[in-house]
């Protein structure tokens, strides 16, 4: 049954909670967006694309908009009622923290859930648009836009250049058009006017030319000599397929198979598949070995129990002088084999090892990413109990500077594990071995009322050994 001290303490947090979200979410969202502002500027994108290209990569962002969100909206809560002395009247009246906090650490489990279910089953999906609609926009050409004085070149085999663009933006004067459909052929439009027309569909571009020119070198292949025409017309039209420059649809199943657009049941069996294939390439390996070099499956053979004084000069003796230049021969081409079948196989494991790695990697980020939900909680609330601050000035401040030593060791666990310094679970949950002692330190001050961020705490202690400070200097002298 809720109580209403548990009803006091949920509407308490809802409040900034929500707010903290929506604006953490909205910083994080900028941010992307200039991250991705060379890629969209100059495509000729709609609307609706861009709105899909935020929407997917926005996603994402929920994972780092949550745990800031709890952090910055406990400390806030706390600390409100700690400035107001309502933390005092409740401890006053025999409710322990822990007690006043047990609304809100079932909140804050609640939104772990709800973060790993997002990061589990949302997010491999949007994932999975987003690099798709990313990769078309990329290799987007960019949009038509003819200006005075400046090469078009996006067209492919064509160079286009006006000298002037009338203000209605369709009659065009000094015209210059450079084709190249091979090697052998170059030709060239000189006109003194046109207009310019875009097909409704936007497919296709005219121009209607008048008084110019048309140059054409013609050659044949194998022969160095080429033909020259000259053609001079009073009007003139030329068709350009603007297709290239449109925006390619291309299917999403070609970025299934990424460690990033996979749920953890999906991990799972992809790393139950890649070891059983590594394994398998152990094994062939093995056997390839074994097939040319016989003599390690002798048990008592002499070349193990002489290793050490076997020396070449004893070995040629043994072999006949007829038979010397074949058995070199043999032995270099059996080396050769040997090595090439030992660099093809140790690339292909070598490869496996590192899709183990970053399916791991994956697979440890989605529950790390959660449970750092309720740690940051435990880090907020005794915090703000603590502090007794309320408002956006010290809560955030002390918010940021947690959520970025949070951030910082995901960001080092990470690359340690990509240049295996240490292990996919030891780099992933980095950031929670951290804060977890800390989480436990903070609550252990604010339920026995730590006056840790307390000045007059500080300058009272410091009054106290200032005595001893002299007494240290004077025998000093």
């Amino acid at each position: 049954m809720i109580k209403k001290l548990d009803k006091l303490i949920l509407k308490s947090f809802l409040g900034p909670f929500i707010a903290t979200f929506f604006i953490a979410f909205f910083v994080l969202m900028m941010q992307t967006l200039w991250k991705y502002i060379d890629d969209l500027v100059g495509k000729g994108l709609d609307f609706v694309t861009i709105g899909e290209f935020l929407w997917f990569a926005s996603a994402s962002l929920l994972t780092l908009s949550m745990p800031i969100a709890i952090l910055i909206s406990s400390i806030m809560t706390f600390g409100n009622l700690g400035e107001s002395f309502e933390l005092v009247a409740i401890k006053s009246a025999g409710i322990s923290l822990l007690r006043f906090m047990r609304p809100l650490v079932f909140v804050a489990i609640l939104l772990s859930g709800i973060t790993f279910l997002f990061a589990n089953y949302v997010i491999p999906y949007t994932q999975l648009k987003f690099v798709t609609l990313y990769n078309d926009i990329f290799y987007k050409k960019p949009a038509f836009d003819l200006k005075e004085g400046v090469f078009f070149t996006y067209i492919p085999t064509y160079a286009i250049k006006v000298g002037k663009k009338d203000e209605d933006n369709k009659t065009i004067h000094n015209v210059l058009i450079y084709e190249q459909t091979n090697s052998l052929q170059d030709n060239c439009i000189v006109a003194e006017t046109g207009v310019m027309t875009v097909s409704e569909d936007k497919k296709f571009l005219e121009f209607n030319l008048q008084n110019g020119y048309r140059y054409t070198e013609r050659g044949n292949s194998g022969d160095s000599s080429t033909e020259f025409i000259r053609l001079g017309f009073k009007t003139f039209k030329k068709l350009f397929d603007l297709s290239a420059l449109q925006k390619n649809n291309t299917p999403d199943s070609i970025y299934r198979s990424n460690f990033k657009m996979k749920s953890v049941r999906q991990l799972s069996n992809s790393l139950d598949s890649i070891n059983k294939i590594r394994d398998s390439l152990n094994t062939k390996m093995k056997k390839e070995l074994n097939g040319y070099l016989h003599y390690i499956n002798i048990n008592d053979s002499i070349w193990k129990k002489n290793i050490d004084t076997l020396q070449v000069d004893k070995f040629d003796k043994l072999i006949p002088d007829s038979a010397r230049l074949t058995v070199y021969e043999s032995a270099i081409t059996t080396a050769n084999y040997l090595r090439s079948s030992l660099q093809n196989n140790g690339t292909e494991i070598a490869a496996k090892k590192i899709d183990i790695k970053f399916h791991k990697l994956e697979w440890h980020r989605k529950f790390s990413l959660s449970l750092a939900c309720l740690v940051l909680f435990f880090i907020g609330a005794p915090l703000g109990s603590i502090i007794r601050k309320g408002g956006l000035g010290m809560p955030l401040v002390v918010a940021i500077i947690f959520f970025l030593i949070f951030h910082l060791l995901n960001m080092f666990g990470e690359k340690f594990v990509k240049e295996e310094i240490t292990t996919p679970f030891t780099g992933m949950w980095l950031a929670i071995f951290v804060l977890v002692p800390i989480g436990i330190f903070l609550t252990y001050k604010a339920m026995h009322d730590s006056q840790l961020f307390s000045k007059e705490f500080y300058y009272r202690s410091f009054k106290r050994i200032k005595p001893f400070l002299s007494t240290f200097r004077r025998a000093k002298k």
